[in-house]
């Protein structure tokens, strides 16, 4: 199953940049290196012009490699994975896992762009994002690095279709103990989801889900029901029972349950309130008439007094 959310969670989640907004993204942060090189480096000339031309070479080439080498690098670390290009194109560096990346990640990714991006014109960078499937450059590759879109179109999503009425309540006896929350994730990711994707990827994503979860559930989907519909109505008894654990079994009438015993309730017609019970029970009366019953002077309890004579 972790495949599955790993590879299910890129293609949903998390959407590769394309090649066009890469570029674009580098051009821009190439355009503000390079004015800041240049910027630095006039500097440079008119504070060192008393130095000597090794002295000037020297300090060109720190320049050059602070500059065009570890300011892309540090500003990839302080933002966790957005320069000011991708800022712009709405990317972010990322690792292929979906975390932010580290000062490591950003060093390789820098270090190698050097040669792939300064020094071959970008032409290795194009042609090895062209080549992989999710548009990785060398440097990516080495990092364990992946440039993903942050700006996608909102889609209504969070609504999850009700299960079909006849499978309603038809898995209150399966024991969904076995079910791991990564595999109720990516079912409740698929239910929200399934009208966005593509039928035949829905399908084979629906029969795969619905077979993990009757992996674990021993109990597979019906004869003649369509996985979604399984996952729904899977899903569904599972949220009724997180609702009566959250709530108490009273809660859907209302009412807690009143702590008396069974024979002293009576019933009650159903979708009704059953009547308030005394916990006390009242004394015994003669049944013809409001007066206790008179009890026989021998049967009389003694009292200690002696009646005079």
């Amino acid at each position: 199953m972790s495949e599955l959310v790993t590879g299910e969670a890129v293609a949903l989640e998390l959407r590769p940049a394309k090649l066009p907004s890469r570029a674009l993204a580098v051009l821009l942060d190439l355009t503000v290196a390079v004015v800041a090189y240049v910027v630095c480096t006039v500097v440079l000339i008119m504070s060192t012009a008393s130095l000597d031309v090794a002295a000037q070479t020297a300090l060109s080439l720190a320049v050059f490699v602070l500059v065009l080498v570890g300011g892309p690098i540090a500003v990839e670390t302080l933002s966790h994975g957005r320069s000011l290009g991708k800022m712009a194109c709405g990317l972010r560096v990322v690792r292929d896992d979906g975390g932010p990346i580290r000062f490591r990640h950003a060093l390789v990714r820098g270090l190698i762009g050097v040669v792939e991006i300064l020094l071959t014109l970008g032409v290795v960078a194009c042609v090895a994002s062209l080549v992989s499937a999710r548009g990785r450059r060398v440097g990516d590759v080495f990092a364990g690095t992946l440039v993903v879109r942050e700006r996608v179109p909102v889609a209504p999503a969070g609504f999850l279709p009700p299960p079909p009425p006849w499978l309603a309540g038809r898995f209150s006896e399966l024991d969904l103990s076995a079910v791991p929350d990564g595999l109720w994730l990516a079912v409740r990711q698929y239910l929200g989801r399934m009208g966005q994707l593509d039928p035949q990827v829905g399908w084979a994503m629906a029969d795969r889900l619905a077979s993990d979860v009757a992996a674990r559930t021993g109990a597979p989907a019906p004869q003649g029901v369509p996985p979604a519909a399984y996952l729904a109505a899977v899903l569904q008894e599972r949220q009724a029972r997180e609702a009566r654990r959250a709530f108490g079994g009273g809660a859907s009438q209302g009412v807690a349950p009143a702590a008396t015993p069974a024979a002293s309730v009576p019933s009650a017609p159903p979708g009704t309130y059953p009547p308030p019970v005394s916990p006390v029970a009242p004394p015994a009366v003669d049944p013809r008439g409001s007066r206790p019953p008179v009890v026989p002077r021998d049967e009389r309890p003694a009292t200690g007094f002696v009646p005079p004579a």
